[in-house]
């Protein structure tokens, strides 16, 4: 009997994408045709949510398997150390060939806000600080330093600039195909294709769709949270939206590319994002020192992502109501390829969640907070609740003994998170139950067990 090959993997993720953008996911207008269909033969999680909704730590955690606290990846502008072992290694020791196309944000290090020590935004990074990956590279540590919605340059494995003059999403896809098509045909492949839409484009201080997005999605409806609180999403959205289209028409050019190879078959897509994005509505309180921005955040609208897996061990149409953090797509991206890393990684197989081999795992997930402050959250089915370290800074320090009460929403009352009930005593014995499943989940993240006060 012949032996079942290694199925391929393609990680393809987004950048400050939201679930609700997604027609899978309930958005109205057509934005992922593409996308809705592989979730229709494939996997979705409805109620996935990142463990760090900043663009750095997430992609240390993606990259490694450990909590950012674990490696020192705590805010933006830390490199990945270079002793921690990659998802690059695992796979390139294992006989993968690996390829990584996109945004790094691993290899600078240096203050928040300043001039790195070690600065490589807007030039090649040496191969050392790839994370493990030796083979195919076209990538730029800080995309949106060295491109715009349309133009810019990455850097290959050798170090040499590639220019590209379209929409920055096509030329990303570009560099995929190149990949797809010069590939090792003898090997199982890992690549991954980091996007960088639909994150604003710093300079300009707004989100870049491709021309005309502004016109093609002016019916837009506004999510519940979006539309009560005060923001940027009015005027940002229909760019934000144009911007998710065209990753969904990127992604069916990879499906065809596949198909074309003849790879499709025996190849899982793992599509995602590192955060989400709540458009300047949240993070407006005397804990931030006027700090106002898009994701930093431990509202669902931060945390919540979309996550559809499809290919050999993830079909069938299933929709997984159960919650899951990101932080397990390490562990579950080496499952698929048959390489078992036990407790050298954190989070689940979530092989296992869609199988319903785990009766006993508890519905929940936990997330860290930095730059805008030291915060830590647990999410319940029911339950958000949230707490933020008095007096710390979140992009000096890490952790903290000591955490006060920040926010509590009663989710079936209150999807949209617009009724904190923190000092609310209907709710003490909810809230001492939460922090105590709070401090557990720290505690298994290798924190030290904190102090949770009342708000003061």
């Amino acid at each position: 009997m012949m032996e079942q090959k290694r199925p391929n993997i393609v990680f393809y993720f987004t950048d400050q994408q939201r679930w609700d953008t997604l027609g899978c996911y309930g958005q109205p207008l057509e934005i992922s045709p593409v996308l809705d269909e592989l979730a229709s033969q494939g996997v979705l999680f409805e109620e996935a949510f990142t463990a760090q909704p900043v663009c750095g730590p997430c992609r240390s955690l993606f990259q490694t398997g450990l909590y950012p606290t674990q490696t020192g990846c705590f805010r933006n502008n830390i490199a990945l150390p270079p002793d921690v072992k990659t998802l690059a290694n695992w796979f390139e020791e294992n006989g993968y060939e690996t390829g990584y196309v996109g945004k790094w944000h691993l290899a600078s290090s240096g203050e928040l806000e300043k001039k790195p020590q070690i600065d490589y935004t807007v030039s090649a990074i040496p191969p050392e600080r790839r994370g493990g990956y030796s083979g195919f590279w076209r990538a730029a540590d800080v995309l949106e330093f060295t491109s715009h919605g349309y133009g810019g340059y990455v850097f290959d494995e050798n170090m040499q600039k590639h220019e590209f003059d379209g929409y920055r999403v096509d030329c990303i896809t570009d560099f995929a195909l190149e990949f797809l098509d010069q590939r090792t045909e003898d090997k199982p492949f890992f690549l991954t294709i980091s996007h960088i839409e639909p994150h604003h484009q710093n300079d300009r201080h707004c989100f870049e769709g491709p021309h005309g997005s502004r016109q093609r999605f002016a019916d837009f409806v506004l999510p519940a949270d979006l539309a009560a609180l005060p923001g940027d999403a009015a005027q940002m959205y229909p760019d934000y939206l144009g911007c998710c289209r065209a990753l969904d028409d990127n992604l069916g050019r990879v499906i065809e590319k596949l198909k074309e190879k003849g790879l499709m078959e025996n190849t899982v897509i793992v599509f995602a994002s590192d955060h989400g994005c709540h458009f300047r509505t949240r993070n407006h309180d005397e804990h931030l020192n006027g700090y106002d921005d898009y994701k930093r955040s431990c509202h669902d609208s931060s945390l919540h992502v979309p996550l559809v897996i499809a290919g050999p061990g993830f079909e069938g149409g299933k929709r997984i109501r159960e919650l899951v953090s990101t932080a397990s797509l390490p562990k579950t991206l080496l499952a698929i390829a048959g390489i078992e890393v036990g407790d050298q990684m954190i989070g689940e197989d979530l092989r296992q969640v869609v199988q319903s081999r785990r009766k006993d795992r508890p519905n929940r997930v936990f997330a860290q907070i930095s730059e805008s402050r030291v915060g830590r959250c647990i999410r319940t089915e029911e339950y958000l609740y949230s707490v933020v370290a008095p007096g710390k800074h979140g992009g000096e320090v890490m952790d903290s003994d000591l955490y006060e009460d920040d926010f509590l929403y009663d989710l079936k009352k209150d999807p949209a998170e617009l009724n904190n009930l923190i000092h609310d005593p209907a709710y003490q014995s909810i809230k001492e139950d939460l922090r105590r499943q709070l401090i557990e989940e720290m505690v298994q993240a290798k924190e030290k067990a904190p102090t949770i006060r009342d708000a003061q």
